[in-house]
């Protein structure tokens, strides 16, 4: 008997740690999402290295101030141009229109942007790329994206924006990815403490 109970609490513990193994970090439904897709080697931008490493992505508290009602100023005739990306490839883009919020009172823009031969799945995508003070210190040097969809405009012509779901572009990551350069003009004289922070890759 004594061994049966001393066998039924190791299987116990057993699964209790097995339980904790799989456990998702975050704090949100965004976090948790990010940390699930960088766990799994099929998905992860993560070089071996750093996913051998990997124990969640570090993120800047959620701050609610930074989800922001903006208004839309669509810009149907903006030409198309090629987007800069990290290496030769050339991305075909248009100027989608611009964004105009407040945070903490201050006034901002940014430009936001549409693939133009985006693959069916991202018909619907919208491209919004920023700079802030953070970059380089407590975020990536080379600014950070948020998803923003068609579907997510407001019949008044505003969208939301939630800098809390702002996140690394893939070369913070590992060398091996082409991504778009964020264009000086999106640049936010301001500290956006929120989304994901700063990769230290593994040595």
């Amino acid at each position: 008997m004594k061994k049966l109970l001393l066998l039924i609490f190791a299987v116990s513990i057993l699964s209790c740690n097995s339980q904790e193994k799989r456990a998702i970090l975050g704090m949100s439904d965004f976090q948790k999402e990010m940390n699930t897709k960088f766990k799994d080697a099929s998905r992860s931008p993560l070089t071996k290295k750093g996913l051998k490493k990997f124990k969640g992505l570090d993120f800047f508290p959620i701050d609610k101030k930074y989800v922001v009602k903006a208004e839309l100023v669509k810009t149907p005739d903006a030409p198309i141009f090629d987007f800069p990306t990290t290496t030769d490839r050339v991305a075909m883009y248009k100027k989608y229109g611009v964004l105009s919020f407040s945070i903490d009172g201050e006034d901002f823009k940014l430009v936001i942007y549409q693939d133009v031969h985006p693959a069916p799945e991202y018909a619907n995508h919208l491209f919004l790329p920023f700079l802030d003070n953070t970059n380089g210190k407590t975020s990536y040097k080379g600014g950070r994206f948020i998803d923003i969809y068609t579907t997510d405009i407001k019949d008044d012509g505003t969208v939301e924006i939630d800098f809390n779901k702002a996140y690394n572009p893939y070369c913070a990551y590992s060398d091996r990815y082409s991504c778009p350069i964020t264009p000086s003009d999106n640049y936010l004289d301001t500290e956006i403490k929120a989304g994901v922070m700063a990769y230290k890759k593994p040595k």
